[in-house]
């Protein structure tokens, strides 16, 4: 297939769209099946290389939720606590432990299942069935993996009365040196982003605390890795092997770092024990439920727990997670990672980080203010590694 025409662009009004090979030469995608469109295009590319990075950083399998060209969640094919399984919805798969890939893919959706409903999905390796069962009951829009087991397919075949789009891509892929693009008739060319981000590039430790550990030093890697495919300004929070809070497109550093450690906030205290126990009614479906666990942790625009509106959700009315008790439970939290794709301008974003359990932190140095930001990972026990890498996407 030398191309592929879109239905439109990013919007309706956007004709005619397509997605083609500018040499001429054939797509390195194949459509297995629906029509993915313009935006569909973007994340399952972005995702791809995300994922694929991922297992060649680590060696362990790899999954992407994407939405809207920047990762809801990433996050490595490791095993999931008894407690990780209930808070992703996936305590009831069968056989999920023997998946590596289904496991990582639970724990990239589960990362921020708020901003994952309707998501991209990217497998660094062949979709399993396992994998495919945890994709099946998740509303998503569509999925890119280099090859699918045939029975795995023809699960996925059937999500959306058949309209779910899956793409194969092929591994052996790799893009020209050289990109271009064009924006409001001006077109723009420049190298193609293949910075290498492996271990190498946590050596500079410029902290008094060099206590940096092997799982740190893999979540770093995952939060940087997570950062080369997120809309800047970013800032990603991670831990266990997953990018569990992921700030993008803020034009405040502060303001990425807040939003990624809300995101990472909650995740903790989906897993708490408040939240695990609270008495849904049995006929609530899995987004009504992200949706009420998320308004009873943030206590958002409406209040789960008021009277007149605890019934839609519960069989009984919950008393409420107050600020005070979620202080103290996020308190416990320690040995999160934190990577930025600039400096952090301010130490300002190393005193909220501490706040979501951060201990570990890589960022590109080289702001004037570094000495002020090095001072407080000093102040808060933290490792900080200087990467001289700066990781801007747009």
């Amino acid at each position: 297939m030398t191309e592929f025409e879109l239905k439109y662009g990013c919007n309706p009004n956007q004709k005619p769209a397509r997605v083609y090979m500018r040499d001429g030469g054939a797509l390195p995608v194949t459509i297995l099946n629906g029509r993915p469109g313009y935006i569909n295009f973007l994340d399952a590319l972005n995702a791809w290389q995300l994922v694929t990075e991922l297992k060649t950083a680590t060696g362990l399998p790899a999954a992407a939720s994407f939405k809207h060209v920047s990762p809801a969640g990433a996050a490595l094919g490791l095993p999931l606590s008894e407690t990780l399984m209930c808070a992703c919805f996936v305590e009831d798969i069968p056989g999920l432990d023997a998946s590596p890939l289904a496991c990582a893919y639970a724990r990239a959706r589960g990362a921020d299942r708020m901003c994952s409903f309707g998501d991209w999905i990217a497998l660094s390796d062949k979709c399993d069935v396992t994998t495919a069962l945890v994709i099946r009951r998740e509303v998503s829009d569509g999925i890119i993996a280099p090859d699918y087991e045939p029975e795995a397919l023809e699960i996925l075949k059937q999500k959306r009365k058949g309209a779910y789009s899956v793409i194969r891509i092929d591994p052996a892929y790799r893009p020209a040196a050289v990109e271009t693009r064009t924006v409001f008739g001006v077109s723009f060319e420049q190298g193609h982003n293949d910075c290498r981000i492996d271990g190498t590039l946590l050596q500079n430790l410029v902290s008094e605390n060099k206590d940096l550990p092997a799982a740190a030093r893999r979540d770093l890697l995952v939060s940087l890795i997570t950062l080369k495919y997120t809309q800047s300004n970013s800032v990603c929070y991670a831990y266990d092997g997953t990018a569990i809070g992921v700030g993008a497109g803020q034009q405040s550093r502060i303001h990425c770092t807040r939003l990624a450690g809300g995101k990472a906030d909650t995740w903790f205290l989906r897993q708490s024990e408040r939240v695990l126990s609270l008495p849904f009614r049995p006929d609530l479906g899995r987004a009504d439920r992200d949706n009420a666990i998320d308004g009873y942790i943030n206590r958002n625009e409406e209040d789960v727990c008021a009277e007149g509106v605890w019934q839609r959700y519960f069989t009984q009315r919950p008393s409420p997670f107050t600020d005070a008790e979620q202080r103290a439970y996020l308190d416990q939290i320690d040995g999160v990672s934190l990577g930025s794709d600039a400096f952090f301008p301010f130490s300002d974003n190393i005193e909220r980080a501490r706040r979501s359990g951060v201990r570990y932190v890589a960022e590109p140095g080289g702001s004037v203010r570094d000495d002020a930001v090095i001072a407080c990972c000093d102040r808060c026990g933290m490792v900080l590694a200087f990467t001289g890498l700066r990781l801007f996407h747009h």
